[in-house]
C-alpha cells in the first residue's frame, strides 16, 4: 500500500504523511496519551462519498486483510474507514451509556457521530445503548445512564473507557474487583461537569431527573488524558469490504418486537443506501443533527441471558443477568438491503479481543466500510425480516409513550 494515507473531514479529502502507526505496540494505533481537540474538522460525515472516495484511492481494495485480525495503517477497525484525523487515532476508544426508554428520553444527543453502537436489554423488554466513539467528539451525548454487567465484556472487548451515570451496589463491587478504576468515567466515582464533562441539562426535568445527564466526549478524553489511559488500543474483530458477500437474501425491513414494551423496525433506505431506524412506530431521530438514526451495517446476535440472584440479598426486588458475549452463538447480518445468516464469535478474553462474525466455514462475514449497529438479543426468533418494506404506523406498541 502506498506510504500516503487519505483522511476524510467533512466531505474533504486530504493527504497526509503516514505516521509510525502500531510503533510502540502491536494492539495499538499508538502508544501516546493525547486529549480530543474537539474541533469541527474532526468529525466524520458523508460515509458514502468517504467509500467511494476509498474506492477510487485505493483501487483496488487494499491487498493486506481489512479485518478480522489485521488492519492496514490508519484504518479504523471499528469502521473500516480512514481515522479522519490524527487525534482520533491515537485516542483511546469511548463507550457511552445511553437511555433508551421510556419513549419521553428520544430524541437522544450524538448517537449518529459513534462508529459502533450495542442495543441490549436494559431489563423486562426494555434497551439501553452501548455508543462507542472514536472517529467523532461530540460535545453533548445522552442522556447518560447506568452500567450493567455485560459492559465489563465491552469493555474488554473494545479496550476502551466507559462513560456512565453510576451502578447497583452489587455491580459496582464486581466493577471495582475487576476493571482499572481510571479507564471508569462515572459521576458516581467523583467526575463531574467540569473535570469529565457529566453536566444536567435541568430544561430536560420533565423527563425525569435521571435523564437529564449529558456527556461532552472531548472533556472525556482530555480525563482519560490527565490519567494516562488515553491510548489508542485497536479492537480486533469486523472484517470490512467494498463488495458484498455473495448469497445475501434480498430484506429492505427488520422488526423486533421486545416483549410488547417497545419494538424496531429499520428500513433500508435505497436512496442514502443506508438503514434508517424506526422505534414504538415513530421516526427516531438524534436530536444532535436532526436526522433518523441510521447504520450501514445491522448485526443481530443471540446470546444466552443467565440470571445472577446470587448478587443481591435473598428476598431482594432487584436481580441483574448476565449477558454472555463470550464463546459463539448465531448471527444475522445486514447491509446493502442484503441479508446473510452466520455465527458470532469472540475467540478468548485478551484485550481487544472483540467479536467477530463468521459463517459456517469460519470464512468471515464482510461489513461495509461504514457504521454499525449491533443488537444483542436472547433470541433471533424475535426477528421479523421482510423483502418488502411495512408500514411503520402498523408497529406502534399500545402503551409505549408512557
Amino acid at each position: 500500500m502506498s506510504a500516503l494515507l487519505t483522511f476524510f473531514s467533512i466531505g474533504v479529502v486530504s493527504t497526509v504523511s503516514q505516521s509510525q502507526d502500531d510503533a510502540a505496540s502491536p494492539n495499538s494505533d499508538s502508544s501516546v496519551a493525547i486529549g480530543a481537540s474537539g474541533r469541527t474538522e474532526d468529525r466524520l460525515t458523508g460515509p458514502r462519498l468517504v467509500s467511494a472516495a476509498i474506492a477510487d484511492f485505493y483501487s483496488p481494495w487494499p491487498v493486506e486483510a481489512v479485518g478480522p485480525l489485521s488492519y492496514p495503517p490508519g484504518l479504523n477497525p471499528l469502521t473500516g474507514l480512514p481515522y479522519p484525523s490524527e487525534e482520533a487515532k491515537l485516542r483511546r476508544n469511548l463507550i457511552v451509556k445511553v437511555s433508551n426508554w421510556p419513549p419521553r428520553v428520544r430524541p437522544q444527543h450524538g448517537i449518529n457521530q459513534a462508529d459502533l453502537v450495542y442495543e441490549m436489554e436494559s431489563e423486562g423488554g426494555v434497551t439501553r445503548f452501548a455508543a462507542i466513539f472514536r472517529s467523532n467528539a461530540p460535545e453533548r451525548v445522552g442522556s447518560v445512564r447506568s452500567a450493567r454487567l455485560v459492559d465489563m465484556e465491552l469493555l474488554n472487548m473494545y479496550a476502551a473507557l466507559l462513560a456512565y451515570s453510576g451502578t447497583s451496589g452489587p455491580v459496582r463491587e464486581l466493577y471495582k474487583a475487576r476493571v482499572n478504576r481510571f479507564v471508569l468515567l462515572s459521576p458516581s466515582l467523583g467526575d463531574n461537569c467540569e473535570t469529565a464533562g457529566f453536566c444536567r441539562d435541568e430544561t430536560l426535568l420533565d423527563r425525569g431527573y435521571e435523564h437529564t445527564l449529558f456527556g461532552d466526549t472531548r472533556q472525556m478524553w482530555q480525563s482519560a488524558t490527565w490519567r494516562d489511559v488515553n491510548i489508542g488500543f485497536r479492537a480486533n474483530g469486523f472484517a470490512f469490504d467494498l463488495q458484498a458477500d455473495a448469497g445475501g437474501q434480498p430484506i429492505r425491513d427488520i422488526y423486533i418486537n421486545w416483549y410488547n414494551r417497545t419494538d424496531v423496525r429499520w428500513q433500508y433506505d435505497e436512496a442514502s443506501r443506508r438503514y434508517l431506524r424506526f422505534s414504538d412506530g415513530l421516526p427516531h431521530f438524534d436530536a444532535a443533527d436532526e436526522t433518523q438514526l441510521w447504520a450501514d451495517n445491522l448485526v443481530m446476535l443471540q446470546v444466552a441471558h443467565n440470571r445472577r440472584p446470587d448478587l443481591f440479598e435473598p428476598g431482594a426486588i432487584n436481580e441483574s443477568f448476565e449477558v454472555a458475549l463470550w464463546g459463539q452463538g448465531r448471527a444475522l447480518v445486514m447491509r446493502e438491503g442484503q441479508l446473510y445468516k452466520g455465527y458470532w464469535r469472540r475467540r478468548d478474553h485478551n484485550r481487544g479481543a472483540a467479536i467477530s462474525l463468521i459463517y459456517g466455514d469460519e470464512a468471515p462475514i464482510m461489513l461495509k466500510p461504514g457504521r454499525t449497529w449491533v443488537t444483542v438479543m436472547r433470541s433471533l426468533d424475535s426477528v421479523e425480516p421482510s423483502a418488502t418494506p411495512q408500514d411503520t404506523s402498523a408497529t406502534v406498541i399500545s402503551g409505549a409513550q408512557s
